[in-house]
């Protein structure tokens, strides 16, 4: 009776466990807050629990007044969020504010970026009410020789500063598969960003004005740069020790993903634990040693407790970060269940664990480290083999034998549990982030005893005894050596396209009976159910058709063309600072997600870097087959491609059915003179008229940066030959462009324009924007629409990726707002 009573309560825990998840992923679904929801929920829940008392035996109640109430708290969670924005009338204004710098600044090429806490706001002289913290940046400038000034070096975390910056809403990109970089800031409480001005000049007001753990953080960084010459493993260990993420080398992360460690050299799930189990295990040995704490409490208590201790000093110490709370969560849960004597199943205590950490931090949910440490955790638990009875060795066998038995053992226990997390989480892996490490295995096998028994600890002893910072250096050198070993290896990454919800879900299935201590007929079940992961469908356009994909990449152009059996790619969008491209951080994990391993033409417009910026990660990373391109001979992009041609006026090819042409310009012309907008390319593309609809082929015109006098030669050659359905605006709808005779020989239906957030150009020009809708064409604007896609076989505006996959964290922009200027 007992042991039912047990599994019917565990049921039930169960139950309201995952309805508090469901309502909290529920509520994550929301595209709009609206007033009163969150009180709603919770009146809906209460009633829902009166009924349930009265009526015990309907389960079910019970698991829907848990979700009701997991929404209404995250809603609640939300709304006070929303409560802390930056008010719309105060972006770009210039304000004179005090407060302290409340993070570890992130140094780059171009400047710092830090967190600000605010104590005063004045613009004009006059109170105006701002968000409690923001996320601001200081540049020195926007080139390779930017240097930082001298009061750009004084900056130190804890101090206070008078500043005068310009403010924004948090606004970031939004395109299919990418990273949402509004959630990051939503779920870090950052509810405005912003720029330091340098006039009038910043003002360091005190150099102790709070954030002790913080400027702690900052002396040992300060200290292992000056103890560690070497730039890149100095940023290493700064990760280690005290989490300064943005100290590692870009090369160093491509590194550490393609090797499948990258969880290793950040502040993850497993620094913690492990530093928690070598703390724990210090304890016990202690404890043990004294009868009155052992009378007081057991040992393993004791030891579980301090573990716990040292996991939350750690925590705190290396920035409290996101994936370092969740963890700290999920062993305070795990450690007060034990304490309390509470013997649950594992898959019950994951279940409050996770619990626990949504309702602290609900946005979790939809982030990948969440998944990835739970799965983690679960995994391994559920495949542990049934452990057999102990064997006592004989005395004759010696103490020697008895140690290098149990080594053998511990040893062969590790290499099983890394493998079962390997297998178990690469499908996940493959889901989340479309690729996966074929040397990951090898590479943990090596760097994970290496950096979380070896490196880490002595790192944090560093901090004592700094000498040991220089042996730490040296294990990483060559520890990256062997890794960029293996990363050389060929196919050392496997890249699969998104895979749709049935291929994801028999995936996770297949996973599930491979790594589980099952007959090896019900494992042969699992390859089946891995082939849509491994190989998914892909949805291509028909013969004579085409998809066109405008991405969001900020102040720059970017365009996708794709049609049954070829992908076309027209520029590869800006350079956002010496070490950050549109390239790396947009066009390439999109191309991956999307399944497209080849480029069969890249086409550059001119040479200008808000078109060409992200060319070269492009260019490196996947094979192009052809570039096309107004660029000079001799530029440093003709240099790393084995094929290049110059676009001239004429020039002209099928794909599938579908014919691209090259409009402008008219000839080769590299003279000084000749402005590199003059000679941007433009191309026309068209769909098969046997496969349009309504008897006109529906067609798209790509123009780059064409001005007043491109435009007038272009009506002249062609005329109403010109016309097209969709018209990438030219030069972002810059003054300079979009005349009046150009839009009626064109007579778009849809015109895109590709600009950034508030740029510091004013594009696209209010009168230009007038200009457009006068003559009745429908006008789409990346900042408020994000990603535009749009069909050849379809005769609608098209679909935004800022519309599609609406969040209510994301910044809703109505339409073109051409008076949003920021100048910097």
């Amino acid at each position: 009776m007992s042991t039912a009573w047990r599994a019917d309560t565990g049921w039930r825990l169960a139950g309201w466990m995952l309805g508090w998840l469901s309502g909290v992923g529920l509520q994550l679904q929301q595209a709009t807050l609206s007033d009163g929801h969150a009180a709603a929920a919770a009146l809906a829940g209460v009633l829902l629990l009166c009924v349930w008392r009265w009526w015990p035996r309907a389960a079910w109640l019970g698991v829907l007044c848990m979700a009701v109430w997991g929404f209404a708290a995250t809603e609640w969670r939300a709304s006070q969020r929303w409560a802390d924005s930056l008010a719309a009338e105060l972006q770009g204004i210039d304000i004179r504010v005090t407060g302290t710098v409340a993070s570890l600044p992130q140094r780059s090429d171009t400047g710092l970026r830090f967190r600000l806490q605010v104590d005063q706001a004045l613009h004009r002289g006059q109170p105006v009410s701002v968000p409690a913290q923001w996320a601001l940046g200081w540049y020195a400038g926007w080139n390779a020789d930017a240097v930082l000034r001298a009061p750009q070096l004084e900056l130190r975390a804890g101090q206070r500063w008078a500043f005068t910056v310009r403010l924004r809403q948090p606004h970031g990109q939004l395109n299919p598969h990418g990273f949402d970089y509004e959630l990051l800031l939503f779920e870090q409480g950052v509810r405005a960003t912003g720029y330091v001005r340098d006039s009038p000049a910043p003002e360091l007001l005190s150099v102790a004005a709070g954030h002790p753990v913080e400027r702690w953080r900052q002396r040992v960084r300060d200290a292992i740069e000056a103890r560690v010459p070497d730039r890149r493993t100095a940023g290493v260990l700064s990760a280690l020790v005290v989490g300064d993420q943005g100290a590692i080398e870009r090369s160093d992360w491509d590194l550490y993903r393609h090797t499948g460690i990258a969880h290793l050299v950040s502040i993850s799930g497993l620094h913690i634990t492990m530093l928690a189990w070598l703390a724990g295990l210090g304890a016990a040995l202690f404890w043990c040693r004294s009868s009155r704490l052992m009378l007081w409490r057991p040992a393993p208590q004791a030891a579980q407790w301090i573990g716990c201790a040292v996991a939350v000093a750690y925590a705190i110490f290396s920035g409290w970060g996101v994936p370092s709370q969740r963890t700290v969560w999920m062993l305070l849960t795990v450690t007060f269940l034990k304490t309390w004597g509470v013997r649950w199943p594992w898959a019950l205590v994951l279940l409050c664990a996770a619990c626990v950490v949504t309702l602290l931090d609900p946005w979790a949910v939809l982030q990948a480290g969440f998944w990835l440490s739970f799965v983690a955790v679960g995994l391994l638990m559920a495949s542990q083999p049934v452990r057999a009875a102990a064997v006592t060795p004989s005395v004759s066998a010696g103490r020697w034998l008895e140690v290098c038995g149990r080594l053998w053992v511990w040893a062969r226990g590790a290499l099983r549990s890394q493998v079962v997390a390997t297998l178990g989480l690469t499908p996940l892996t493959l889901v989340i982030f479309q690729q996966a490490s074929v040397v990951g295995l090898v590479a943990n096998v090596v760097a994970i005893p290496l950096i979380t028994l070896l490196v880490t600890p002595l790192a944090l002893l560093g901090v004592v005894a700094p000498p040991l910072w220089t042996l730490c250096a040296a294990v990483l050198e060559l520890l990256n050596t062997l890794l960029a070993w293996l990363a050389s290896m060929p196919s050392s990454v496997v890249s699969v396209p998104v895979a749709p919800w049935w291929a994801q879900l028999a995936g996770g299935v297949g996973t599930i009976l491979l790594v589980l201590p099952m007959p090896w007929r019900l494992k042969a079940l699992a390859v089946p159910m891995l082939i849509g992961l491994l190989w998914p469908p892909r949805v291509l356009p028909p013969w004579g058709q085409f998809e066109v994909l405008a991405l969001d990449v900020g102040q720059g152009t970017s365009v996708l063309v794709r049609t049954r059996e070829h992908l076309l790619v027209f520029d590869a969008g800006p350079q956002y600072s010496p070490e950050s491209n549109a390239g790396d951080r947009v066009l390439v994990p999109l191309l991956r997600a999307r399944g497209d391993t080849r480029i069969d033409r890249l086409v550059l417009s001119h040479r200008d870097l808000d078109h060409v910026g992200g060319a070269a990660a492009l260019l490196q990373a996947l094979p192009v087959a052809d570039v096309m391109s107004s660029l000079e001979p001799g530029h440093p992009l003709l240099a790393v491609t084995s094929h290049s041609t110059r676009c001239v006026q004429g020039q002209s090819w099928v794909w599938d059915g579908v014919t691209f042409e090259v409009l402008h310009p008219a000839q080769v012309d590299d003279a000084p003179s000749v402005k590199p907008n003059a000679k941007s390319c433009v191309v026309r593309v068209s769909e098969s008229a046997t496969n349009s609809a309504e008897g006109s082929p529906r067609s798209l015109l790509l123009t780059g940066d064409i001005e007043r006098a491109q435009e007038a030669a272009l009506v002249a050659h062609y005329g109403s030959a010109l016309r097209s359905t969709v018209l990438i605006a030219p030069h972002h709808g810059s003054r300079t462009s979009s005349t009046v005779t150009f839009l009626e020989a064109v007579q778009p239906e849809f015109a895109v324009f590709q600009a950034g957030y508030r740029n510091r150009f004013g594009h696209p020009a209010q009168e230009v924007v007038a200009r457009y809708l006068t003559l009745g064409i429908q006008t789409v604007g990346s900042p408020a629409c994000g990603a535009w896609r749009w069909h050849s076989q379809s005769f609608v505006q098209g679909a935004c990726q800022r519309v599609e996959a609406r969040r209510y964290w994301h910044h809703a922009l109505d339409a073109i707002d051409p008076h949003e200027i920021d100048m910097r």
